[in-house]
Order: structure tokens, then C-alpha cells, then sequence
């Protein structure tokens, strides 16, 4: 048998389309209460002098621009693979997210630099119209909340907006607090410090958005999975003698793939082999999307795990197939990664 006669790629049952729960009518029903909501403030704000109003104005903004971009990257995720988008256009997904969570810490940046302004030189602020202003924001946020959390939201796109829009209901939170205290002792400093309080929320949400986005894009294992653990338990199925250029990453949010080349004893079973194999990721890692070689030990050199085991490489063809191992060696009993 050759090694071309074994690279199998199981791609039965699986389901690369956008979930269907996450249902882009509950997005536009918060993108409609958002921005209605967010004209008012802007106009509110400016007539309170509030920084705390404009920043979650400002906040719902992006907002609605992280609704929008989930809307588009849904619909250009849902498109079919074709041409030379051999996994269509999921991690526009990503892309979206990434975009959701760059807007957080720019904004974050610069609120954080007009409220520090601002506590330095406190202006007038109207309580009362700031107290509730910001309780309707609750009312508005909290619905919003509520639509886009019965979204799917193990997409990281659809949790991009949830983000961004939870955000957005604790710094209304805050925003009424600081009303409140304006209104009850005359503390204008209240307000800016009600507006660092949403910038250090924006700051963490940011951040795990854009650590999150760069590890699919970067191609890293999916959270939780350790690739080292993951290559010692396909190792000790029955017959594996070696398992070597494994790689495993997410093609989008929730959307795990896995390949390698694996290695059976001398007149091994390789077809029941890579069933077993194909089945235990499945079972214990949710991997369904998965692509092994199998060959049989010795098939193209009787020293071909010596070879591949110690990195040597053979000038010859047969040595060719896999010249690089990419990564930790995989074999039964105690070994180093």
C-alpha cells in the first residue's frame, strides 16, 4: 500500500454552515433599539455637558457598528466553499470580531483621556437629566442584552456584539450612579470617574476579543486542548506505533479541524485504524473535522521511524513524503514533546 492509498479525510456529517440559532433577527432587533436610543442620548449629552452620556453614546455607536459587521460576516460565513476559499468565507466571522474588539480599545483609549481631563477640570453637569437619561439606557441595554443573547453565541463574532453591548448596560449602570451622586451632593467629578469605569470594562472586553480573534488566526490549538496530550492518547490507540505532523486549530469560532500523519505496525488494519482514531476525537474532543495519513510502518524504508523520529532525512524519495515533522514525535510509552 502507499502512502497516497491512506490519506483519508472523514468529512461525513459534518455541518459548516452558520448555526442556526444564531438567527440575525434578534441582532436587528437590538440594532433598531440601540440606535434609536443612542440619537436621543447624543443629544441629551451635550445639552447636560455629561462625558459620561456622550461616552455611552459613543459606546453605542460601536455598538451598532459591531451588530452591523456581525450581520455582514454571518451572511459571507453562510456563503458555500468555492474557488480558492476552500473553507468558504468563515473567519470573516473572525475578522468581525477582531474589528469589535480593536474599536473597544480605541475608544477606551481616548474616553480614558477626556475623563482624566475632566477630573482635573471638572465642567457643570445636570444630574437630573443625566440620572434619567442613563436609567432609560438600563432599560434599552438590558433588551438588547437580552435579543443578542438568544443568538449563537459560541460564535465569536456573535460574542463580539454581546460584548460590546453588556458593556454598554454596566456603563449606564455607572453612568446612573455618577447621576445620582451629581444630583444628591453636587460631585461633578462623579461623572468622569463613572466613565473610567466603562473604559476599564471596554479595556477587558477588548483585549479578550483581540487575544481570542488572533489565536484562530494565528492557527493555535482550540481553548482547552492541549495538542501535546491530544498526540500521546491517538498514539496509544491499538496498532499506532507513531503519530507525527500533528496540527490542530479552528477554522472559525467553534469549528475545530485536526490533521496527521500516523503510523501502524506492519499489517496493521489502516482503514479500521483511522476510523478508531476519527471516532475518539470526536467523542472525547469535539474534533469532527479531521484529516489522517496512514501508512504502515516500513512501507517506504524499514528505518523510515528511525529516520523520521530522529529528524535524519534521506536524500531519496521515499524519505521525501516527510521531511519536516512539524512538531513533537508521538510514540507509545514515556517521551519528550
Amino acid at each position: 500500500m502507499s502512502g497516497h492509498a491512506h490519506a483519508h479525510g472523514d468529512h461525513s456529517g459534518h455541518s459548516h454552515s452558520v448555526a442556526a440559532d444564531a438567527d440575525r433577527r434578534w441582532l436587528r432587533a437590538a440594532l433598531i433599539l440601540i440606535t434609536s436610543f443612542m440619537a436621543i442620548e447624543v443629544v441629551i449629552g451635550f445639552i447636560a455637558r455629561s462625558l459620561a452620556l456622550i461616552s455611552d453614546a459613543a459606546h453605542m455607536l460601536t455598538d451598532a457598528a459591531s451588530i452591523v459587521l456581525a450581520l455582514i460576516a454571518m451572511r459571507l460565513a453562510a456563503r458555500p466553499a468555492r474557488g480558492g476559499y476552500t473553507y468558504g468565507l468563515k473567519r470573516a466571522e473572525i475578522l468581525s470580531a477582531q474589528a469589535n474588539g480593536v474599536t473597544l480599545l480605541v475608544l477606551s483609549a481616548w474616553l480614558a483621556y477626556e475623563a482624566i481631563h475632566r477630573l482635573i477640570e471638572p465642567p457643570e453637569v445636570t444630574g437630573g437629566l443625566v440620572l434619567v437619561t442613563a436609567l432609560a439606557g438600563v432599560v434599552v441595554n438590558l433588551v438588547a442584552t437580552w435579543c443578542i443573547s438568544k443568538a449563537n453565541r459560541s460564535s465569536l463574532n456573535v460574542e463580539g456584539a454581546y460584548q460590546h453591548v453588556l458593556t454598554d448596560l454596566f456603563g449606564f449602570i455607572a453612568t446612573a450612579v455618577a447621576g445620582a451622586v451629581v444630583l444628591t451632593t453636587g460631585f461633578a467629578r462623579a461623572d468622569a470617574i463613572a466613565s473610567l469605569f466603562v473604559v476599564a470594562l471596554m479595556l477587558k472586553a477588548g483585549i479578550a476579543l483581540v487575544r481570542d480573534s488572533g489565536r484562530i488566526f494565528m492557527e493555535a490549538a482550540p481553548a482547552g486542548v492541549d495538542p501535546d496530550a491530544l498526540g500521546d492518547r491517538l498514539v496509544a490507540a491499538d496498532q499506532v506505533v507513531e503519530v507525527h505532523d500533528l496540527h490542530v486549530w479552528e477554522i472559525t469560532s467553534g469549528d475545530p479541524a485536526l490533521s496527521a500523519h500516523v503510523l501502524v505496525e506492519p499489517g496493521g488494519d489502516c482503514h479500521k485504524v483511522r476510523r478508531t482514531l476519527q471516532e475518539l476525537l470526536a467523542a472525547e474532543y469535539g474534533i469532527t473535522h479531521a484529516t489522517l495519513q496512514v501508512d504502515h510502518l516500513g512501507e517506504h524504508d524499514g528505518d523510515e521511524l528511525l529516520r523520521i523520529g530522529n529528524h535524519q532525512h534521506s536524500g531519496t524519495a521515499d524519505a521525501a513524503h516527510c521531511a519536516d515533522t512539524h512538531g513533537p514525535v508521538h510514540r507509545p510509552g514515556p517521551h519528550d514533546h
